[in-house]
């Protein structure tokens, strides 16, 4: 177990330098000017970008750049172009918001991709089973942005329902309970339509191995000794086909993250894919790439976690 642990660790350390080293070149290299002020402000003296190239590091190589901004990255010192404010700093304001709206998304869609695969599955070739495909096939096929907007129409303009940020604003609550369901609600909506496809896609992987398990042997030879067929299908079959849904924390993870940049812009919702957006529109160089490393980092980070979880259920994939 420590060697797999170790070779998973060193995977994700070259992993993460690779995407470091693409997403800087990327943000770099991609038209457009730093300068806060435009490019061609005839009311900038030469000077005065001289002295902003410096301090970004601009007017070094774009190696040297990479090495430069890396270092200021792990030393706390890389500060934002747009207001000279340290990037991780920023990072970490927006850090717990995008984590909450992502575990919501993560619970959301392994707790509904779980009950409509079962629900599948028990039902396998018949009514249940196509109404549940069509549903699942017509998440996956919905675009979150479109599902966002539809939504945010709806709520604001029929239900008359806050919609933005975190917590409603202009309302002043008597108790802490009021609190706390604004707050949920406000995490919960765009957590569910962040959820959608992952529930489409949870539930066919949890469906297909259900239906797998149902034909082993050790399935036959309980139905043999007399049980009941819910007890093997939910005591056995169910138990040995939970697998698929820790794979799909790690297929699920890199979706939630890159989906809620649209889904948090959408929402005004004060996370790390609204400040990514708001990076891009500013051409935030230093911010965006801090983004991109963090980003990639909780990703492979969550990836190892369910390579563990995985390799704890299933022994045999410490071997590989």
């Amino acid at each position: 177990m420590v060697a797999f642990i170790i070779r998973r660790l060193l995977i994700s350390v070259l992993l993460l330098f690779f995407i470091s080293v693409i997403s800087f070149f990327i943000v770099t290299l991609t038209p457009g000017s730093p300068y806060p002020w435009g490019e061609l402000n005839p009311k900038v003296s030469p000077e005065v970008k001289r002295v902003f190239r410096e301090k970004f590091h601009l007017d070094r190589p774009l190696p040297e750049q990479y090495a430069l901004i890396m270092r200021d990255l792990f030393t706390g010192k890389l500060r934002s172009i747009k207001d000279e404010r340290p990037v991780l700093e920023k990072i970490g304001e927006r850090l717990p918001a995008t984590l909450i709206l992502n575990l919501g998304a993560l619970a959301l869609s392994l707790s509904f991709g779980l009950m409509l695969g079962v629900y599948g599955a028990r039902h396998a070739g018949r009514l249940p089973d196509v109404l549940t495909s069509i549903l699942a096939f017509t998440f996956i096929a919905l675009p979150g942005f479109w599902v966002s907007y539809l939504l945010a129409i709806f709520l604001v303009n029929w239900a008359a329902v806050p919609i933005l940020g975190t917590h409603t604003i202009g309302v002043d609550f008597t108790s802490g309970m009021q609190i706390f369901l604004d707050g949920w609600w406000h995490v919960m909506l765009p957590a569910s339509i962040l959820a959608i496809g992952g529930i489409a896609v949870q539930s066919r992987f949890v469906r297909a191995s259900m239906i797998e398990t149902m034909r082993e042997d050790f399935i036959r030879t309980a139905r043999a000794k007399g049980l009941d067929e819910s007890a093997v299908f939910y005591r056995h079959a169910l138990r040995n086909s939970i697998r698929p849904l820790l794979t799909g924390i790690g297929l699920l993870l890199p979706a939630l993250i890159s989906g809620s940049v649209i889904i948090e812009s959408i929402f005004a919702y004060p996370g790390m894919g609204r400040l990514g957006y708001e990076a891009v529109l500013e051409r935030d160089y230093p911010t965006l790439v801090a983004l991109n490393f963090v980003t990639a980092a909780l990703v492979l980070a969550g990836n190892l976690c369910a390579d563990l979880l995985y390799a704890a259920v299933d022994p045999r994939v410490r071997l590989e």
